[in-house]
């Protein structure tokens, strides 16, 4: 069987995908995004004036249950149901990377607990943090150069 050169195979795909429809798509991922911001500060309002916890405790409760949330829909098979139609609206925010990391894990579960969840958990997320931790320790490192010699 012979395969097709690039202009064929990228005229085939052209053919076969349907167009997306940006605007829509715009607008559920501002309307999607923007309940989980919601859904942050009605938990913040629930955890401070109901519970009574103080402010420190409410900023690290928040993206605790936000992350918890995300992750028991990623398992639930619910996320990806929500992101297809949100898009970015799911995956900008704290949950898109909670989902990042538990998806991997539940995918490659059947390998074991140590070559399955542990090893493929951050296959994904783990060039974020890699990367995210090391912009940030040489972000910080010419901070304090630039304002500690200048």
């Amino acid at each position: 069987m012979m395969q097709p050169d690039k202009k064929e195979y990228a005229k085939m795909i052209q053919k076969l995908s349907s167009p997306s429809p940006k605007a829509r798509d715009f607008v559920w991922a501002y309307v999607v995004g923007g309940l989980i911001c919601v859904l942050g500060q009605l938990l913040a309002a629930l955890y401070g004036t109901v519970f009574g916890l103080s402010e420190k405790v409410v900023r690290m409760a928040v993206p605790c249950t936000l992350i918890f949330l995300a992750a028991l829909l990623t398992a639930l098979k619910l996320f990806d149901k929500i992101a297809k139609h949100a898009g970015a609206g799911t995956l900008v925010p704290i949950t898109g990377f909670a989902n990042a990391v538990v998806s991997p894990a539940i995918e490659f579960k059947s390998e074991g607990q140590v070559l399955g969840l542990g090893a493929k958990m951050f296959s994904i997320a783990g060039p974020v943090l890699v990367f995210g931790t090391t912009a940030a320790a040489l972000y910080g490192l010419i901070y304090y150069i630039v304002f500690r010699f200048l």
